[in-house]
């Protein structure tokens, strides 16, 4: 996916990267496209505050919940490594036109759900939709940043999807605690923004003209290059335990704030996800243009901090601790992922980049999903305290596993 956008950002000239030579250029399609992207991740998180909601009226286990959630994150990630290239053959306009259709699709699913079912079809809908736009919109946001700027594409690429997760699961709640139709206002909001941002899109520039090869870029392209392979293999742990945190908050973080907490309010579930993706997109942004390497050790040391905090927490059921190890951890679950995607990207040449970032998504949706099931196996058997307490405790292991491998590799490196 690298490479792909990369080149996009290349291409055209004029005051911004792709200019094209027709329609809407310049920041205010940037940021259009930006706030789509973020509106795509809020509309992502909607779901997790009203999930106590859904099993208090439907009556399904923890492991329906988590296995909702992993759908999504399923359903993304082959959404992802299929029509990921796609733009770069048929016109960033087109395919994000066809995913936010698909949204909206999903988002009239959420509306219409009487059970389980029905839900788990609108997450795989949402799932494959917001797949299918992050290629497109990813490459829009650097074929239309100013050339002066060129670092403000890849900065709203990584902070944009952050910021809507965390918006879109602490709006949700408010919605759901203090607005009528708890189970529908949300969706039909979005469903409405979506159709909005669906009529703007055929008024910005195309920047990626037609090209051969649509059907072949549909091959997945898995890999890692042998010259990042060692340090891809040292941040692998994190990255995959930093997106199974988020996965276990996404899905069960209200309810272990209404469980374990006895935090009954359903802004306060929201609340959850919030401190985790909101300061993990504030980590993002005050160590954007610090040494990668760095910033990589040191959101593992939070990310560590932070989840030993919230376990903590958990044992003497304290809510203001469980917060506080909460904000740290995702300032740990920022920082590390930044400084680890700053850390191996460059090492892989133009044509290479496409292969290692998707085997670098791969593990974190596989984190974010895989772990949330296991989870949801085990409330129903040990309970929720135990659940989370045994999650904290591997993801741990997995950080420390991490910051042990790129100690060794910068030893060598050294050498």
């Amino acid at each position: 996916m690298e490479d792909q956008i990369t080149a996009a950002g290349a291409r055209g000239s004029g005051p911004y990267a792709g200019e094209a030579p027709r329609g809407l250029r310049g920041p205010a399609a940037f940021w259009l496209v930006a706030a789509t992207q973020g509106l795509l991740m809020f509309a992502s998180s909607a779901p997790s505050p009203l999930y106590v909601v859904y099993q208090a009226r439907w009556h399904f286990s923890p492991l329906a919940l988590t296995g909702v959630f992993a759908a999504y994150a399923l359903a993304l990630l082959a959404a992802l490594l299929v029509v990921g290239g796609l733009s770069d053959h048929v016109g960033r306009r087109p395919v994000l036109l066809a995913a936010l259709v698909a949204e909206i699709a999903s988002m009239a699913l959420f509306i219409r759900a009487d059970g389980v079912a029905w839900l788990l079809a609108a997450r795989v809908v949402q799932g494959l939709a917001t797949g299918a736009a992050t290629g497109a919109t990813s490459a829009a946001l650097l074929d239309l940043q100013p050339q002066r700027q060129p670092r403000l594409g890849p900065l709203v690429n990584s902070t944009a999807p952050i910021t809507g997760l965390a918006l879109g699961a602490l709006g949700a709640g408010l919605l759901v605690q203090y607005a009528p139709h708890p189970r529908t206002l949300v969706y039909a909001l979005l469903l409405g923004a979506f159709a909005l941002c669906a009529l703007c899109v055929p008024a910005i520039a195309e920047t990626s003209p037609r090209r051969p090869g649509a059907l072949a870029s549909l091959a997945p392209r898995l890999g890692v290059p042998p010259q990042a392979g060692p340090l891809f293999l040292a941040v692998v742990p994190c990255l995959f335990a930093v997106w199974a945190l988020g996965g276990l908050y996404m899905s069960l973080g209200p309810s272990i704030a209404a469980g374990v907490l006895h935090l009954t309010n359903h802004v306060a579930g929201g609340l959850v996800v919030f401190a985790l993706t909101g300061t993990g997109a504030v980590g993002s942004l005050l160590r954007r243009d610090r040494p990668p390497r760095r910033t990589t050790t040191l959101g593992f040391l939070a990310f560590l901090l932070g989840v030993g905090t919230t376990l903590g927490a958990l044992a003497a059921a304290s809510a203001p601790l469980f917060f506080l190890g909460t904000v740290i951890a995702g300032y740990g679950f920022g920082t590390g992922f930044l400084g680890a995607f700053q850390t191996v990207g460059p090492l892989a040449a133009p044509g290479e980049r496409a292969r290692l970032m998707a085997g670098m998504y791969v593990v974190c949706y596989l984190g974010f999903s895989l772990p949330a099931v296991a989870a949801g196996v085990a409330v129903g058997r040990v309970g929720l305290r135990t659940t989370a307490t045994v999650y904290g405790l591997a993801v741990m292991a997995l950080a420390l596993l991490a910051l042990a491998g790129l100690r060794v590799q910068g030893r060598r490196e050294r050498r």
